[in-house]
């Protein structure tokens, strides 16, 4: 009985180190990613530079509530640290949780430099969000005219539609009464032209005026 017990005893040992062991170092390998978006959304350059210095990836991450550090950054319009990120290896196509892609959410508050340059450094102009809502479609529901210029100069598709409404950014510029800008820069861009930003990659520091100093 004895031997039993040892045995039993001996078995539970095993099954904590097994059992226990791997998720416990899959969660120290992702613990630096709240902390990391957390440094960025509170502009902290020393936390976010430690944690980049201990895992460069982890600028391509998401927390647990799907954000990533690109968009958190372009959303605020923020040149700073879109430079520092971008300079860091931030992927310019990576979606956040709702599918949004830096290029969507630059085209969201109309940041026209960052949507300049992520499309020199690759961004796919026309990658939809889960609701099939492309950067253009974004641009003009929020009646950011410029934008809606410079995606369709960069060949933009005004005619695909999204699945949330099945409209396409043609459709929604048709129903703004308030912005006819939005419908007359859609025709007067014509018929949309094959995207080149892929084909023409732009260097790893040709960030217009981004600067790419660590942020204080």
């Amino acid at each position: 009985m004895k031997r039993s017990g040892n045995l039993k005893r001996f078995a539970l040992i095993v099954f904590a180190v097994t059992g226990f062991t791997a998720p416990a170092l899959a969660q120290s390998y992702v613990s630096d990613v709240e902390p990391f978006i957390n440094a960025v959304r509170e502009r902290d350059g020393d936390k976010a530079t430690e944690l980049l210095n201990s895992r460069p990836t982890v600028v391509n991450t998401r927390n647990a509530k799907g954000e990533t550090a690109l968009n958190v950054v372009l959303s605020r319009s923020d040149e700073l640290w879109t430079g520092f990120l971008l300079g860091n290896g931030a992927d310019v196509n990576l979606q956040d949780g709702r599918g949004d892609t830096p290029l969507i959410t630059a085209a969201r508050v109309g940041y026209l430099d960052a949507i300049d340059t992520l499309l020199r450094r690759g961004a796919r102009v026309d990658l939809a969000n889960r609701m099939g809502e492309t950067p253009l479609i974004i641009a003009v529901q929020q009646r950011e005219v410029d934008a809606v210029k410079l995606l369709l100069a960069k060949g933009a598709n005004p005619d695909r539609a999204d699945s949330a409404a099945g409209y396409s950014a043609r459709d929604y510029a048709k129903r703004d009464t308030r912005t006819p800008q939005l419908l007359a820069a859609i025709e007067a861009a014509g018929k949309p032209k094959a995207a080149t930003s892929a084909s023409t990659p732009a260097k790893p520091n040709d960030l217009n005026s981004f600067d790419l100093k660590k942020p204080q």
